[in-house]
Formats: structure tokens, C-alpha cells, sequence
């Protein structure tokens, strides 16, 4: 077993509380690569940031369990290097098994999630105290949800919203013992968030998409006030990358994401870990086909990884400083 202090790690506990009195969210940014994480530090240590390193089980599988963790100790000492000691989490999203948040525990992970949000709701909370009673033994920081999310990401798939309900938050919290509650008020996985038919044009043509259920959230708040409140599906698919990458033969059609002055608006709430995957890959996507679109003899990989590297950086600068208010509170 390796544990994430001996990796220069730290659970979420107090990011959380500081975020929920300082009325700012955590970023907590997905990563499966080299470039990817490099983009993260850098981008949180200039702006002096504490951040979440999220890994799905399909990044896991991806980049190799054993390399992940080497990742996020290097992630630690290349903060040190860049001349500044930011707090970094290492954290399991969508952990969908007691056995898998177990194992990331025991690899050096300072936080998992227990997704236990599609079973009937009594096997949700037996699945989450279970973990909870796990991980607390070794002082790892547990995540849960309430309410399912529609849209796609890795391996997480659904077709509906379930919005969570206020009435058994309380209960939940309670019984699990949980440290960070994932809910859901209308964010959704993935790049096409919504239908255009779900959606609005304002006075440009541009499609507006449903506002959050904020009523929801002020709910949830009165149950259970300052409680760490997630919010999953928070990509705002920044049109220019989707324009770029349609450009240059891409075909993302109809993609629309969540509008950055709600999430601004979420994030000086309880709300205190803003959860962004899907506009770093349209960063780093729309950086590689202008590359190989104007530079078609290219087939060096720094040459291509390395625009979309910077682009990262300065996406993920402008969401600390710009949408969640955590630049400045490492």
C-alpha cells in the first residue's frame, strides 16, 4: 500500500472548507497524459491555485495505474521546480465499485468517488458508507452523488437527468459520512450537453442553453448549510475551439455547454469542486488539427503536442482566474 502523503499529496477536507467560506470553487481538471498534467500545473502554479488531478477509470486503464501515481508525485515536485507549493488532490472520479476505490486508496489516490447514483437509493447509501469506512481508516477524502447527470464521459452513460432531490440530502450525508456531496442541477456530461431543441437562440442566433436549477441548490444548502456541494458536467464547450476544430475537419455539431457566468454564479456558493473534462479535450484537439492543417508534412509529436499543451494551460488559467475564483488560494 502507498499512501498519498508519502507522495506529497493532500486530501480535499480543507481545500473544501476554505472554498466554501471564501465563496470559490476548486477546479478539478481531467488528465490521461503527460501533456495534459503538465498543462494543469503549470496553469495552477502561475496562478496560485490549489487543484484536483481527476482520473476515470478509463484514464486509469489508460495511462497505467503504476505510471499515475509516478505522474502525481512528479506533478508535486514539478510545482516545487516552477517555484511555488500548490495543494494537489489525486481523486478517483466515478468510482463505480467498493473494489476500485479500494485499489486507487492503496495506489496513493487522496480522494475517490463513490458513484453510486444509478442504484435504487438504500444500495447507494450501503455502497458509499462502505467506501467511506474504508477510506476514512486511511484519512482519504470520499465524494457521492445524489441525482444522475445525462450525457456521456468514459464509461459514465445516461439519458436523462434525475435531479437530486433536497428532501434526502440530510439523510444521505448522515448515514454515509461523506465529505462532498455531487448533485445534479442540469450540468451534463460531455461536449453535447444539450438538444437545440432544448435550448433558446438570443438575439445573435447563438443557442442559449436551459439555466441551472439554482432553486435546487439554495435548497440543498438550507438542508445541509456549508456542506461541500460537486458539481459534475461543468464544460462550457468554448465555441472557438469547436469552430476550430470544424474547420479543420472536425464534425461537432449542435455542441453546447454550460455558460461560464453560471458557473461563476455556482461557485459562490456551496458549491466548492467544479468538475471540467470536456473543454480540455476540445482545447487540445482543436490545437492538433490546426497543426496537422497547416503543417501536413508534420509528424514530429512535440510539434503538435506542444500547441495543444499551451492552449491547455491558457484554458485552464482562464478557469481559475476568470470562472471559479481559486486563483490566488493555494
Amino acid at each position: 500500500m502507498v499512501s498519498y502523503k508519502e507522495l506529497g499529496l493532500v486530501n480535499s477536507r480543507e481545500l473544501f472548507k476554505k472554498a466554501v467560506d471564501g465563496g470559490y470553487a476548486i477546479p478539478a481538471f481531467n488528465f490521461n497524459n503527460m501533456e495534459q498534467l503538465q498543462a494543469i500545473i503549470s496553469a495552477c502554479v502561475e496562478t496560485k491555485s490549489p487543484v484536483i488531478l481527476q482520473v476515470s477509470s478509463g484514464a486509469r486503464k489508460y495511462a497505467n495505474q503504476t505510471l499515475l501515481r509516478y505522474m502525481a508525485q512528479g506533478a508535486v515536485q514539478y510545482a516545487k521546480e516552477l517555484g511555488y507549493e500548490i495543494p494537489i488532490v489525486l481523486h478517483l472520479d466515478h468510482g463505480d465499485s467498493f473494489e476500485l476505490c479500494k485499489d486507487c486508496i492503496n495506489s496513493g489516490f487522496s480522494s475517490v468517488m463513490i458513484d453510486g447514483s444509478h442504484l435504487p437509493y438504500e444500495e447507494n447509501v450501503a455502497l458509499t458508507k462502505k467506501v467511506v469506512e474504508y477510506a476514512h481508516q486511511h484519512d482519504v477524502t470520499v465524494e457521492g452523488e445524489l441525482g444522475v447527470l445525462a450525457g456521456i464521459e468514459d464509461e459514465v452513460q445516461a439519458e436523462h437527468h434525475t435531479y437530486t432531490e433536497p428532501d434526502d440530502v440530510v439523510d444521505f450525508v448522515s448515514r454515509t459520512g461523506v465529505d462532498s456531496l455531487a448533485i445534479s442541477i442540469g450540468t451534463s456530461h460531455g461536449a453535447f450537453k444539450f438538444t437545440p431543441e432544448q435550448c433558446t437562440r438570443n438575439k445573435d442566433g447563438v443557442l442559449v442553453p436551459p439555466p441551472l436549477r439554482f432553486d435546487i441548490l439554495e435548497e440543498i444548502e438550507k438542508r445541509i448549510p456549508g456542506f461541500p456541494i460537486v458539481l459534475h458536467g461543468s464544460s462550457s464547450v468554448p465555441q472557438q475551439y469547436v469552430a476550430t476544430i470544424n474547420q479543420y475537419g472536425g464534425k461537432l455539431k449542435d455542441s453546447i455547454g454550460i455558460p461560464e457566468e453560471q458557473l461563476r454564479k455556482a461557485a459562490k456558493s456551496a458549491v466548492c469542486k467544479i468538475n471540467i473534462d470536456s473543454d480540455g479535450r476540445l482545447a487540445m484537439t482543436a490545437a492538433v488539427r490546426e497543426v496537422f492543417a497547416n503543417k501536413p508534412a508534420e509528424f514530429d509529436p512535440r510539434k503538435y503536442l506542444g500547441p495543444a499543451r499551451e492552449e491547455l494551460k491558457k484554458l485552464y488559467m482562464h478557469k481559475t482566474e476568470k470562472v471559479l475564483g481559486s486563483a490566488g488560494k493555494a
